[in-house]
């Protein structure tokens, strides 16, 4: 296990790094497509650099509000409270900032960008389908996620993945509104030039590299983290129950999107048929390994 978190941390650097670079290679491909040479190029670079850092510093808090979630209530949350100051005295983790989204799918995932910047948010529905000892289980799971580091790559990938598509997509259709043309400040028609074009097949592909990167963000992270669950809470049938009950329900979580999905500690959309149309694409872009088998694996710790 200790050996996986290592592995994972190491996959985070190679993973923040590509996010990155796509990101940047973006910038440069739009400027080039614009024909804003040098200058262009320069002022691409800096606004891509300053995505990436804005998405470092700032990705936790545009996942909590595009999820809706509100800061939980010490009073109101009692129960939510003590569970994870104890977890986290037992970890030796800080303490996270807790939300809870109004949402009667029961769901939860972690956010931020390292243990001490970290956030946990559980649903109204997590709240009430879970018992302490299952709501333990599912907790740890979340914390689990902070003490191996995956928060900070889940999270960036929310901002990055979506800033690429949205960047990439406005500047296609601006094209194609405009004729093909990439200058629009003189007559100019620089499609035959060769960065042109290839900044253009760039753009093409970028969407798709943004969301291959993010299927390598969560699917073993999500084993190791019920893996280190159990560690922290030494009670196996807690999260083992916990999965079950994910499993049994069929409610969709609405707080959540295709940006979010790979938080939640079980796929938040619709896979089902009886769930919704969509179900079947959903299941193309499945970034959680299958409940029975994370049930399965810690049937056998």
């Amino acid at each position: 296990m200790y050996d996986q978190i290592a592995a994972n941390k190491r996959r985070t650097v190679v993973l923040i790094a590509s996010f990155v670079f796509v990101v940047v290679a973006t910038g440069v491909a739009v400027s080039l497509l614009l024909g804003g040479g040098p200058i262009g190029i320069l002022l691409a670079l800096v606004v891509s650099g300053a995505l990436a850092f804005t998405s470092y510093w700032k990705s936790d808090v545009v996942t909590l509000a595009v999820s809706r979630a509100r800061p939980a209530d010490p009073t109101e949350y009692r129960r939510l409270y003590n569970l994870v100051e104890g977890l986290c005295i037992g970890s030796g983790l800080p303490m996270p900032k807790l939300y809870v989204i109004d949402d009667p799918a029961p769901n939860a995932f972690a956010t931020g960008r390292d243990p001490k910047h970290a956030a946990v948010a559980v649903t109204t529905g997590l709240l009430t389908l879970m018992n302490r000892v299952e709501l333990e289980g599912v907790l740890a799971h979340e914390l689990s996620h902070i003490r191996n580091y995956d928060i900070l790559v889940s999270t960036l990938a929310v901002t990055m993945v979506g800033a690429v598509a949205l960047v990439s997509d406005t500047v296609i259709r601006l094209m194609w509104w405009n004729g093909g043309r990439v200058s629009r400040g003189d007559d100019r028609d620089d499609s035959g030039n060769p960065l042109a074009l290839l900044g253009f097949l760039f753009l093409l592909l970028a969407p798709v590299l943004a969301r291959l990167m993010h299927f390598a963000v969560s699917r073993n992270r999500e084993t190791l983290a019920d893996v280190s669950a159990v560690q922290i809470t030494r009670y196996p049938p807690g999260l083992i129950s916990a999965l079950e009950k994910l499993r049994a329900d069929s409610t969709v979580t609405h707080s959540a999107s295709r940006a979010t999905a790979h938080l939640w500690i079980e796929q938040p959309l619709a896979v089902r048929a009886e769930q919704g149309r969509l179900a079947r694409f959903n299941r193309l872009f499945d970034t959680h390994p299958p409940l029975d088998e994370r049930i399965a694996l810690l049937r056998e710790l």
